[in-house]
This record gives C-alpha cells, structure tokens and sequence, in this order.
C-alpha cells in the first residue's frame, strides 16, 4: 500500500524474491513510477542475488485498497506519514484484508498499539515492520508488535521478512523512533552539540565516522566491536577498565535545542562539505560501494554476527 520511496523500495524487494505483487497507489502515474524504479534498480538487484525476471507479470497496481489485498498473504502498509492518513488507509486495509493475515506499517514514528486502535476488527494483526532506505539495498526490517498483536503473527512477520531477504529485529517494547533511529539520534545529538560548540566542522564529523568506528560498525555492531578491542578479555575486561572514563564521557555529552541557527549551521555546514560534489553521483556511488560490501558480507558470512 503506497507506493512512494518506501513503497517502491519494498516492491522492488519483494519483487526480485519471486512473490507476486499487488500495490495500490492513488496518483494516477503509480505504474509508470513503479516500473521505472523497478528497471532502475535491476543492476543492483541483481547484484545481490535478487531476479527480478519476469516481473512484469507479477506486479499489479490495483485501482481500490480492496482490489490490492482481497486475496493478500501479507500487507506491507506505507501510507504518509501521518496519523489521520493512517488511520483512513488502515480501517480500509483491515476491512478489505483476509482474516489472519498480517498488516505490517512501515512507520517510523507511530507505535503498533496506536495503529491497531485504528482496526476495529482484527487489531492483533496489525504490527510496525519499518524498513530502512534504500529498501532493496539495506536489509534491517525492525518488527515491533503492539498490546494487542498476536505474538505468533510478529513470529510470522519475522520469518516472512528473513525469507525475502531482510535482516529482521524484534522490538520487545514500543518506543518512540524504534530502534535504529533512537541509535542515529544518539549520534546525531552529539554531532549537532560538537558544530554549535564549535568543536568541529559538518565535514571533519563526517570523516571521523566515515574513516574511522563506521567502518568497523558496517561489519560488526558497536557493542560487538567494544568487546573485540578487549582482546582476550572481550567486553567484561573493556567495561572494568574504561567503564568510569567511558561514563565521564556520556555524563559529558551534549543536549542541543535544534534552533534555527542551530539548523543554519548544520545545512551550511553539508552545504560546504558537497560543494564539489555532484549528488546524485554520490548517490550512485554510495549504492554502488553497498552493494560491494553487502557481497563481500554475504561471502565470508559465519553463523556469528557478520
């Protein structure tokens, strides 16, 4: 349902797994879109191991949310952002929906238990499985079901997720932001006190993380990385030793007010730091440099946490 950025991404994905798709989208342009971004991410695709052979025959743009989802086996919901919109597409989806099947929101910020307030009659099936961008590029689905989910449906959403090819986490709270976005805005709150502080520009913050933990947190997560630089001693040796510095360090961060000159600084700053850049090139080459690093995972891949 929905078929902008987001929406496009998961047609895309679920698309070069082999399933065969129904999308609504109420722009009359919605299938010209759809196939374009579809034939734009092809390569890439591809590239990764997904087929996308023959998926014109299997991509439906359906005229009504009734039309989409009457004979769904899953509801992959990506409607705007906004509690009204939510609400409207959501009782439509749960009318329409055969019983028992899965209505998984792609939201950001609105939690499960405030989604399934708006399906009177099957709330239980209605859990967040928010996704990052670019969708087909970027495995992490994070689920999160509500008061009301049926545990055995977010089991369901994990393993329908995992066999089309994403990396899914299971939220075992509802949280404003989820998860991975709470781990950004951790980072980001201190990067925004560091350029009001003037402790360092947009672009030296950028390439700390970008040649420097990023490139260790693209492979290992941050909490396995502490542990491996204890050496033998892993994470409990680390914690005895750094802990009290390490917590001198969080008592000292900063708690910016994202003010309009605050704001100024940061968009000047990114402004200056791509100057010579042409973005969509970036682009191209961000994409190109993931689906390199996402191969050469997948390759050396163990049954650790590569």
């Amino acid at each position: 349902m929905g078929a902008g950025v987001i929406g496009a991404g998961w047609v895309v994905q679920f698309l070069s797994r082999g399933l065969t798709v129904s999308a609504f989208d109420p722009a009359p342009t919605a299938r010209e879109r759809l196939s374009a971004q579809v034939e734009a991410a092809a390569e890439v695709v591809t590239a990764l191991g997904g087929d996308l052979t023959g998926w014109e025959s299997r991509l439906t743009v359906a005229d009504t949310v009734q039309q989409a989802v009457d004979r769904a086996d899953f509801v992959q919901e990506n409607g705007p952002e906004s509690a009204p919109s939510k609400a409207a597409l959501l009782k439509e989806l749960d009318d329409a929906a055969p019983p028992g099947v899965v209505i998984a929101s792609s939201t950001s910020s609105l939690q499960p238990s405030t989604l399934a307030d708006m399906c009177e009659r099957h709330p239980e099936r209605v859990l967040v499985g928010h996704p990052f961008n670019p969708v087909h590029l970027i495995p992490l689905v994070e689920v999160v079901g509500g008061v009301r989910t049926d545990p055995r449906l977010v089991d369901h959403a994990m393993s329908f997720y995992a066999s089309v090819g994403k990396k899914p986490v299971r939220l075992r709270a509802e949280l404003p932001g989820h998860l991975a976005n709470r781990l950004q805005a951790a980072l980001w709150r201190e990067a925004y006190s560091l350029v009001e502080r003037g402790v360092a520009s947009v672009a030296d913050i950028d390439t700390a993380i970008a040649h420097g933990p990023g490139l260790r947190w693209a492979l290992l997560g941050p909490l396995v990385n502490q542990h491996l630089s204890g050496g033998q001693g892993g994470l409990a040796h680390v914690l005895e030793h750094l802990g009290p510095p390490t917590q001198v360090l969080m008592d000292d961060l900063g708690a910016p007010q994202l003010t309009p000159q605050l704001a100024e600084l940061l968009v000047r700053g990114v402004n200056e730091e791509l100057a010579d850049c042409d973005q969509d090139d970036l682009i191209r080459q961000r994409d190109s440099l993931l689906v390199q690093l996402l191969t050469a995972k997948k390759e050396v891949r163990t049954n650790g946490p590569l």
